[in-house]
């Protein structure tokens, strides 16, 4: 069912407010979570001297290859 009277440019005006704030709450939302995202990179776990391995600079062991 429709309504009988429907003024369109009435309608607009009303609604313009509504929509304006739903999209501001949408934006707000969108920079919030660029802003978490980039404070969590900025605080992420970075390797320390203790759990990186030294380069000792010697090549790996050779495995020995399998005879057939």
């Amino acid at each position: 069912m429709s309504a009988p009277h429907t003024n369109m440019e009435t309608q607009k005006r009303r609604h313009r407010g509504p929509l304006i704030g739903m999209a501001l709450v949408v934006i707000f939302g969108v920079a919030l979570i660029v802003y978490w995202q980039f404070e969590e990179a900025a605080q992420g776990n970075s390797p320390t001297p203790d759990t990186v391995e030294a380069d000792t600079g010697t090549e790996p062991a050779a495995t020995p290859v399998a005879e057939e």
